[in-house]
């Protein structure tokens, strides 16, 4: 019987997923599942583990099996290393795939992957042919990261292990070029040197200051947040605030085995060549036509 590598999201109820990472059964908590459809499912009943929430902040996992420090999947068509962690996080934001897709195409660019964490985008432009440098201020996480390409046999990739918002002013201060800039930036961080980042006060001033390190005939910025309050049209007038151009804003989802699809955040893509029509499974938007979004299939 061969072990099974993908990963599913079988159900979701009460603020807590039920999902499958490979051959281990995890429930997790999601601020966003505010239905309380019964938990019927069997598999709700005897997970490998469980992430619990503490009342004061933070929580643990219980475990009913013991768990692996890490094994692997593949997702979207890359191999991961996947972790139960202490933030209850695996390792992997599998509703990323849908930006893979696009990323698919970036073919001979020179990419600037900022907040790159354990290098999904990465490994999707890199894979593509593109010469990748990936940023991080976690040096854990760089190093899951390159473990995560090495699974891949990627090799062209410069690991820098920073705050972001201090590597783009100094790139800009050397007259460094990119053709495309990914961004996946938390609502909340801090920095290698103890440099405070909140999405709200600090997100604005970043694209500006990345403006000047985009070569002229840049490609595209792809920029994805889960920041609640956040929804894809305010990141498509913050991205042709800063960028100009025309962009294609919408949100990210995962499909629900026992039915329906659970919000995950939301991503833009922006451009300067021309407008971009996306075909992947989100509600997306292009900013100057609102009249035929396409709908996820509920």
């Amino acid at each position: 019987m061969s072990v099974r590598r993908d990963y599913e999201l079988i159900d979701c109820s009460s603020g807590e997923r039920l999902e499958r990472w490979g051959e281990y059964i995890l429930i997790r908590p999601d601020p966003q599942i505010i239905w309380k459809t019964p938990k019927t499912h069997k598999l709700w009943k005897t997970p490998h583990a469980r992430y619990v929430r503490s009342d004061s902040g933070g929580g643990h996992w219980e475990y009913n099996a013991e768990l692996p420090k890490r094994w692997e999947l593949t997702h979207g068509g890359l191999n991961f290393y996947i972790g139960a962690t202490n933030f209850k996080h695996t390792g992997l934001f599998p509703e990323q795939s849908e930006n893979w897709e696009f990323l698919k195409n970036s073919k001979g660019l020179k990419v600037l992957n900022l907040f790159a964490y354990t290098g999904g985008a990465t490994l999707a432009c890199a894979k593509a042919g593109a010469l990748v440098t990936h940023i991080d201020a976690a040096k854990g996480m760089i190093q899951w990261a390159k473990d995560n390409a090495a699974l891949n046999g990627i090799t062209n990739v410069r690991w820098i292990v920073d705050d972001c918002s201090a590597f783009v002013a100094r790139e800009t201060r050397r007259g460094s070029r990119y053709n495309a800039l990914i961004l996946d930036p938390p609502s909340y961080g801090r920095g290698p040197g103890g440099q405070t980042w909140k999405l709200e006060d600090n997100l604005y001033d970043l694209l500006t200051l990345c403006k000047d390190i985009l070569s002229e005939d840049y490609s595209f910025v792809l920029l994805n947040t889960y920041t609640t309050g956040l929804p894809p049209l305010a990141l498509a007038r913050l991205c042709e605030s800063v960028f100009g151009g025309k962009s294609r804003a919408y949100e990210l989802g995962l499909p629900i085995t026992t039915g329906g699809v659970l919000p995950c955040g939301a991503s833009c893509v922006v451009t300067n060549k021309k407008p971009i029509y996306g075909s992947g499974k989100g509600k997306m938007w292009i900013s100057d036509d609102f009249e035929a979004p396409l709908e996820w299939e509920l």
